[in-house]
């Protein structure tokens, strides 16, 4: 499978065709030069959207099962919300398809665990869709990084906000599931704060291994939180600070990071999201600023990350998309929500 996987481009399976697949996945995975083969979603409104974007031998289905049975397709995308997360990737890797599942893993540490053990059990590769670590300017930092630009880095902070009221919608379902915490999880920690967790260690090489934080229900009115603030330290004793919202205005400065090391400054600014763009400014120890070189600074992180999971498909690597990683990423949000340090 390898062999012949290499050989030629992936025909997706999408299950799930709400807005983050239909604006940016569907979208992505065509411009990496990918196929959609098959959508499943339950909803006659999603696999009509859907249709524009499947090959011509595709299918739209309302159930898992005729996706799955599909020899051509390659691989799944899971977008569902977080809690039908474990059975869809259980569901897939029994078949022997490799998932490439949205953030964050599932809605519980138990459903997290029985995901990589399913993944295993099926030797499928499972990966969790982190598209922050695929942005072109998250790339030329981590290099940036990596060469010393800015001394040894001591801090990394974050602010990664938006507004969600609780009849929020793009595609005018009006089913905010973000706000259900039986279906989500929790809410803007839980929703935004997997990215910052994992995009720190991308950048430094290294994870965090303590962490904390304080949330609120401040603002929205449904019964998940609408604000954290969380504060890590990684293994080396680079410190974290993140910063995720439901209740900050999208018209205000929202997106935000800044590494600050020994020797300089690096602070992105609208580089958090889904799309590409934002740009990145290098500060030295003198206080003199230059913009940040970033190639390919504009390709779709999405896009760029679907390439990625091909690649890692084809050529067998499983530290890109690492099961492991993932599932540490997982324990640190519950120990962030509980406080409970046995947790690890």
């Amino acid at each position: 499978m390898v062999t012949a996987l290499a050989a030629r481009a992936l025909s997706w399976g999408i299950v799930g065709y709400g807005w983050v697949a239909r604006d940016y996945a569907a979208p992505a995975i065509l411009a990496a030069g990918h196929a959609v083969r098959a959508v499943c979603d339950p909803s006659p409104a999603a696999r009509g959207a859907a249709l524009a974007t499947l090959s011509p031998a595709g299918g739209a289905h309302a159930d898992l099962g005729p996706l799955l049975a599909d020899p051509e397709v390659d691989a799944i995308y899971v977008a569902t919300p977080n809690h039908l997360h474990r059975a869809a990737v259980e569901a897939a890797a029994a078949a022997g398809k490799a998932v490439l599942c949205e953030k964050p893993m599932a809605a519980t540490i138990a459903d997290a665990e029985a995901m990589v053990a399913a993944a295993s059990r099926g030797g499928i590769l499972l990966g969790t869709a982190f598209d922050q670590r695929h942005h072109p300017a998250h790339a030329a930092m981590r290099a940036a990084v990596a060469a010393g630009l800015i001394g040894t880095p001591t801090v990394i902070r974050i602010a990664y906000a938006c507004w969600l009221g609780p009849d929020w919608s793009v595609t005018g379902e009006g089913d905010n599931w973000r706000a259900d915490p039986a279906r989500a999880g929790g809410g803007a920690l839980m929703d935004l704060a997997p990215h910052g967790i994992d995009l720190a260690n991308y950048l430094l090489g290294e994870p965090i291994e303590e962490i904390a934080a304080l949330t609120q229900r401040r603002v929205q009115p449904y019964p998940v939180d609408d604000g954290a603030l969380l504060i890590g330290r990684t293994g080396g004793g680079a410190l974290v600070q993140l910063h995720v919202a439901y209740n900050c205005p999208d018209a205000l400065p929202r997106r935000r990071l800044e590494i600050l090391g020994s020797a300089g400054q690096l602070l992105a600014e609208n580089t958090m999201g889904q799309d590409a763009g934002g740009r990145v400014t290098h500060t030295d120890a003198l206080g003199r600023s230059r913009s940040l070189p970033v190639p390919d600074a504009e390709a779709s992180p999405f896009a760029r990350q679907m390439a990625a999971f091909a690649r890692a498909l084809a050529n067998g690597d499983r530290e890109t998309f690492s099961t492991s990683r993932d599932l540490h990423t997982m324990r640190l949000l519950h120990r962030a929500y509980t406080g409970d340090p046995a947790c690890r």
